[in-house]
């Protein structure tokens, strides 16, 4: 219906109990004025039930608004009708998504992010719960927004705020498939490869302050890489094996990997450090493609250097775009995941670029940051509930939803 519509409308709100057939029980009563039905949404808060629906019913206004209160009394419930002209009217342009991550959320959190909202002059449409644990997740959907602009004000109150905020384009923006690109090493494991290993050869505290070093960026990651690797010479390569064996996944990562191949996107990794690690677990866990450094093995030993180019910064964002380009998809439907300043990169080449309990200055660069020690959280950004991912376990996989792994 076109906006200048002014056809006479009845809006009718339910509140009370949720019950199955509070929505049939409305509409058979109504079903004598046979109603053109405009607009219907329905949301559940524990328990409490708010239906609203939106009508034509031209000369029997007062006929529905009877039998809207008949309808609410027989269910226990209270019902407000009021008169108006025409349909919803039409969202503006600038449509975003807005997700707010805490644990714990807060008043004071809603209240700052609101408040961002409508000082840019942007309208909250709709607001839905995404998670309840082990983060609350709360999605807002805001129209009339510049996302550049909101998003830098939003990054202001998240930093002060102490919580997580994501913005990014609503809309057909955000479905479709995509190709998400994680880095390893702290992001999908909770470890540092190259300290494994350095822990073997009894160097592990020198190889680790370089590596905080290059994460911070104060040291070219090549360089880096190569000190840190030397210090490996003469390690046997069955290490290499029980390295494999030793790390741990982030929690929340096969969530993440599982969930994003129902989805039908594409899944990478890209690291500095090692393909001889970063292969076997991309394999496990059906990741589509993996990049990284490649160990010089003589005689059953390390050597202590690497062969061919190594995997840093840019390297990082050539396969980005190498495995966006094989997949037939624009930068705009990728994702990149980091932590360190070497993912700098490939976060600022993706469409959506996420600092995953990131150095300052990577959350201060990304579009978003996650600092909660759970990687699935990042399905929240995507606009993807927890409920649904649970659903999609208990289809696959029986009765019990899988522990978060």
């Amino acid at each position: 219906m076109p906006p200048e519509d002014q056809t006479e409308t009845l809006l009718l709100t339910l509140t009370g109990a949720d019950r199955p057939g509070v929505t049939r029980t409305l509409f058979d009563t109504l079903a004598t004025v046979h109603p053109i039905v405009l607009d219907v949404e329905q949301t559940v808060t524990r328990g409490h039930l708010t239906l609203s629906a939106l009508l034509e019913v031209t000369g029997r206004e007062a006929e529905v608004s009877a039998l809207v209160q008949r309808a609410a009394y027989g269910l226990g419930m209270t019902a407000t009708v009021t008169r108006g002209r025409g349909d919803n009217e039409p969202r503006r342009r600038g449509r975003v998504a807005i997700t707010l991550l805490g644990h714990p959320l807060t008043g004071r959190h809603l209240s700052a992010v609101s408040g961002v909202i409508a000082g840019h002059g942007a309208n909250i449409d709709r607001i839905r719960r995404l998670s309840r644990y082990p983060v609350t997740t709360i999605e807002f959907d805001v129209s009339g927004a510049d996302l550049d602009v909101l998003r830098r004000d939003l990054a202001l109150v998240a930093a002060a705020e102490g919580v997580d905020i994501a913005s990014s384009p609503a809309g057909l923006a955000r479905r479709g498939r995509r190709l998400v690109v994680m880095d390893v090493d702290s992001t999908l494991i909770q470890d540092e490869v190259i300290e494994l290993l350095a822990a073997h050869a009894g160097r592990e505290a020198e190889v680790a302050a370089v590596t905080e070093q290059a994460m911070r960026g104060e040291l070219d990651f090549a360089a880096s890489l190569h000190a840190r690797v030397a210090a490996l010479e003469g390690l046997d390569e069955s290490v290499l094996g029980r390295v494999r064996d030793a790390v741990q996944l982030t929690p929340g990562a096969r969530t993440l990997v599982r969930t994003l191949k129902r989805l039908g996107f594409t899944v990478a990794v890209v690291s500095g450090g090692f393909i001889e690690v970063v292969q076997p677990l991309a394999d496990e866990l059906g990741i589509d493609h993996a990049r990284a450094n490649t160990l010089e093995i003589v005689d059953g030993k390390l050597t202590g250097r690497v062969l061919g180019e190594v995997v840093d910064r840019a390297g990082k964002a050539a396969a980005l775009r190498e495995f966006a380009a094989d997949e037939g998809l624009p930068l705009a439907r990728t994702v990149a995941i980091g932590d360190g300043a070497n993912d700098l990169d490939m976060i600022e080449a993706a469409g959506l670029g996420i600092a995953f309990n990131a150095k300052p200055v990577v959350r201060a660069l990304a579009d978003t940051a996650v600092n909660v020690p759970y990687l699935d959280a990042v399905l929240y950004l995507l606009g993807i509930t927890r409920e649904e991912v649970e659903e999609a376990d208990l289809l696959d996989e029986g009765t019990t939803v899988p522990p978060r792994v």
